[in-house]
């Protein structure tokens, strides 16, 4: 793929994933094929701060930062606990940005 549109995807979307993360995914861009690009672009990556604000604004001991970030069981899990009865969705304030970065990550690997 060309450089100049990998350095603009990591530019664009740097923030969705971790720091250390940033050169496996520039140099794994730079060995795909053009016919994957389009799907890369179109790829539905979640925003860590989003994800955090509405962990703490009230959702989290609904369980709703993990249904947005893909883990339906674990929303469940959260919901019917009403947040692990609160403890579940403090610790989740700590963690939930690095998760929704791995969450990102694996989408882009099934990709790549």
């Amino acid at each position: 793929m060309d450089s100049q549109k990998v350095d603009m995807f990591i530019m664009m979307n740097g923030k969705y994933f971790k720091g250390e993360h940033l050169n496996y995914i520039r140099e794994r861009l730079l060995m795909a094929d053009e016919s994957k690009w389009t799907m890369i672009q179109s790829l539905d990556l979640k925003d860590p701060t989003v994800i955090l604000i509405v962990s703490i604004v009230g959702g989290g001991a609904l369980g709703i930062d993990r249904f947005l970030i893909g883990d339906t069981g674990l929303g469940v899990a959260k919901l019917l606990t009403c947040g692990g009865a609160g403890i579940w969705t403090i610790i989740d304030w700590f963690l939930i940005m690095d998760i929704t970065k791995d969450k990102n990550m694996e989408k882009l690997q099934a990709f790549l």
